[in-house]
């Protein structure tokens, strides 16, 4: 006799060919062959050493299909930001007049980063100066709430790094970018709520982080494994690390 009571709703089968053909998509997109601006200010270098190593994750690890979801509704999001902002007054910009995203390379190509935008105007009566890094990010509402309490640079250091870094390197393309403040926008996926924050340059948080860019590259040419950033595989980075049981079957 059949057992109705197992088989998936409709709203679980529907889901489960989404995410498929998501992930399906995303394994034709071609990988990264640099280390990315983005991620040099996550906790561990032995993390970002596997990822510029292209390290297959652990099995069970993937990114599930509803984590690629969330990225594609970020990237939706940033767009309406775009349109916000535009009609706002400001003049951003996202793509170069040759075409493509602003950005730089560096080291031969092995570092490299790609900006959300670049403001060269807005409002007068808000008093900023241009031309100015535009980042945009969606967080849920918890996270969000953390970021307009704390501000960006103590709530999420990875993202203050990741601006740091964006105007350090970009000053060579686009001068004065690195002499006025960030506009670094917040939207919240709950609520629709905005947080803006001015960030100004951090030339000692950009050194850190270009330092680090260099260390990583120039440990895995010499087939050096980096210290791991915990002591103990317990630990909140290493449990959600997506290489935790390789790394820590490592010596």
């Amino acid at each position: 006799m059949l057992d109705f009571n197992h088989r998936p709703k409709i709203h679980e089968q529907i889901g489960a060919l989404i995410d498929t053909a998501l992930r399906a998509e995303r394994d034709t997109q071609p990988r990264r062959n640099y280390l990315g601006a983005s991620r040099l200010g996550v906790a561990c270098e032995r993390a970002l050493q596997y990822e510029y190593l292209q390290t297959p994750v652990d099995p069970g690890r993937d990114i599930p299909g509803r984590v690629l979801r969330v990225f594609e509704v970020g990237h939706v999001l940033e767009e309406l930001a775009i349109r916000w902002l535009r009609m706002a007054r400001f003049d951003l910009y996202t793509q170069k007049a040759s075409g493509g995203q602003f950005g730089f390379s560096v080291a031969g190509g092995r570092i490299q980063g790609h900006v959300d935008g670049v403001l060269s105007g807005g409002p007068a009566e808000l008093g900023m100066s241009y031309p100015a890094l535009w980042e945009c990010k969606t967080m849920n509402d918890q996270s969000w709430r953390d970021t307009v309490k704390h501000g960006v640079s103590k709530s999420k250091p990875v993202y203050a790094a990741q601006m740091a870094i964006y105007q350090a390197y970009m000053e060579t393309s686009i001068t004065g970018i690195s002499a006025n403040p960030a506009l670094f926008t917040a939207i919240n996926k709950d609520s629709e709520e905005i947080w803006f924050e001015l960030v100004p340059f951090d030339g000692g948080l950009a050194q850190r982080m270009s330092d680090r860019a260099v260390r990583v590259i120039t440990a895995t040419d010499s087939q050096e494994l980096l210290p791991r950033h915990a002591t103990t595989p317990t630990h909140v980075e290493c449990k959600f690390c997506p290489w935790q049981d390789r790394c820590w079957g490592s010596t």
